[in-house]
């Protein structure tokens, strides 16, 4: 892709607000998003307004006397606000903390208290309702502020009125504040090895681990981008570039989606993930960015068809990638024919975060590309795809022992995915060793940390949730046969039989609505298998010596019962 000659990205490192700021001069009067008004009618927001309500953030937060490298987090659904948010800390010098969504309170209240966050950015009555909640684990926010300039402070009261502050406030405090060049001396006083972004991932067991990334960190990746994909698109990309931004801020795709638009200089139509796949004929984008459940729904509604595809996704796409997951080759295929290159690659929050990725005139579908200029990959004994470069974080937040343990002790990242590479130097991902399943829609989640919550269960032997690369999970549920017995005793129904299937169904059925209750939407069991009779043991190859679960054996073992849960 060519970018204007004026563009030092391609050369030079830089955190990522400094963009907004060195392109203003040409860039201002140009639309960077677009969203929509109470009638449903786009309305555009210039360069010049978003960098400035950037601006104002950063003074604000200065005045607030935010350190540099300080914590700030942002909980809410995407927003223009977000983003303004989110550079705005940056351009302070401060590291933003995304914490989704989907968060309960207790996960929300855990990644703000353990990153230490001082400012909190909140948007909407439900989230602001788990804040509320979470108390407890907040009492070194100093400041709460609500995104929403429509939201009244009373409706926050219960955080603490004098750590409450509306939007419209801050944005005053911020040009109160702006004067004698001091937002100039802090942005440019930026060090590359500050921590500017600090993610925070699912570890195979027990609480997310916190992943600090530098500017250089983030940067480095972000050249690698544009000199490894300089011609993934077909002629130059910038404002007549239109793309539907719908992936969450909250995940580094998302954020790095439009921190890439604000490089280019693309613009930016904002929507809700339910909606996307309808507007796309609408807005016809040039650029879409999705993760494999999208592309799947639109190859299946096409049904084959290329012309059919071409008008659902609006006919002028002319750059697809697909992230977060494996995608079907069979659907990059049916693009492909229709004129659609969706480009894949490969990567983990932990190298900021892409390491490797296809290219448009060298790809090859059975695999997810060559490594970036700057990363060094490697093959452990046993296939572990291991890792190095610029881009590569230094370790976990107050983790020291989890830093040691992702780490070879000559300085790889293990990245805990198998691979392989093909004669012609492209990795192929044949497996995981860490226990981490990736649904279609992008989302990591640590089994373990869902089985664990029925360990205390005494109707309960073992729950295995499954699902990677699914768009949802389901579980096998093995009971524990004499407490089976018994509950089945107690209620007068013979032991074995349809009825005793049906009560002893309906029992686990309540057991599972129970602890999907504690958990995000996206880690709740949608079904279950039962597999009374059939145990899990040590002999058969389900079980390690000492009782762990063998997942790859398990599969083989009652994967076609669970996967005919997808079926239904």
């Amino acid at each position: 892709m060519e970018v204007a000659e004026k563009s030092p990205f391609l050369t030079e490192l830089a955190p990522a607000p400094r963009v907004l700021f060195d392109l203003l001069d040409e860039r201002g009067d140009l639309p960077r998003f677009h969203v929509r008004d109470e009638a449903g009618a786009w309305q555009p927001i210039l360069w010049r307004d978003f960098t400035a309500e950037v601006r104002r953030v950063a003074v604000a937060l200065q005045a607030l006397d935010l350190a540099s490298e300080a914590r700030a987090a942002i909980f809410a659904p995407n927003r223009i606000t977000w983003l303004s948010a989110a550079y705005g800390i940056q351009a302070a010098g401060g590291a933003m903390v995304p914490v989704y969504p989907a968060s309960t309170a207790e996960q929300a209240g855990y990644v703000i208290g353990h990153s230490e966050a001082q400012i909190v950015f909140v948007d909407t009555p439900a989230l602001i309702a788990r804040l509320v909640a979470a108390l407890p684990h907040l009492s070194r926010v100093r400041r709460f502020v609500l995104l929403d300039p429509a939201t009244p402070a009373s409706a926050a009261a219960a955080l603490g009125e004098d750590r409450v502050i509306a939007w419209a406030d801050l944005m005053a405090l911020g040009e109160a504040h702006d004067r004698d060049g001091a937002f100039e001396r802090r942005l440019d006083g930026i060090d590359l090895d500050d921590v500017g972004l600090m993610l925070y991932t699912s570890g195979t067991s027990g609480p997310p681990k916190g992943v600090p990334l530098t500017h250089r960190n983030v940067a480095s990746n972000g050249r690698d981008w544009l000199e490894n994909n300089d011609n993934l698109l077909p002629g130059p990309a910038g404002p007549e570039d239109v793309d539907l931004l719908w992936l969450p801020f909250s995940h580094i795709y998302g954020f790095g989606e439009a921190s890439l638009g604000n490089t280019l200089g693309f613009q930016s139509y904002l929507c809700e993930p339910a909606e996307v796949l309808g507007l796309m004929p609408v807005v016809r984008p040039t650029i879409f960015m999705s993760v494999p459940a999208y592309w799947e729904k639109l190859s299946g509604l096409a049904a084959g068809d290329a012309d059919k595809l071409r008008e659902l996704t609006g006919g002028r796409i002319r750059f697809c990638l697909s992230g977060g997951a494996g995608l079907k080759r069979e659907v990059k295929e049916a693009f492909l024919a229709a004129g659609m290159l969706i480009i894949e690659g490969y990567g983990l929050t932990e190298a900021s975060p892409t390491l490797t990725m296809n290219k448009r005139d060298h790809f090859r579908f059975d695999t997810v590309g060559l490594p970036f200029p700057s990363v060094e990959l490697r093959l452990a004994e046993d296939g572990e795809i291991q890792a190095r470069g610029p881009n590569v974080f230094g370790g976990y937040h107050n983790d020291a022992e989890a830093t040691k343990s992702a780490f070879t002790e000559d300085g790889w990242l293990k990245t805990g995915d198998l691979g392989r590479f093909t004669d012609d130097g492209f990795l192929q991902i044949i497996g995981r060793k860490k226990e981490i399943l990736v649904t279609a829609g992008g989302k990591n989640v640590p089994p373990a940390n869902i089985e664990q919550r029925f360990a205390d269960d005494p109707l309960i032997a073992h729950v295995v949730v499954y699902g990677d690369g699914q768009k949802y999970l389901v579980a096998g549920v093995w009971p524990e046969e004499h407490a089976a017995v018994a509950l089945l005793a107690a209620r007068g129904v013979a032991p074995e039989g349809p009825e005793a299937d049906a009560v002893l169904r309906d029992e686990l059925a309540a057991r599972v609505a129970a602890v999907n209750a504690e958990l995000a939407s996206y880690e709740t069991i949608k079904k279950f298998a039962v597999f009374r009779g059939r145990p899990l043991t040590v002999d058969g190859g389900h079980l390690t010596t000492t009782l762990k679960l063998r997942r790859h054996k398990i599969a083989e073992a009652f994967g076609a019962e669970l996967d005919a849960l997808y079926a239904v």
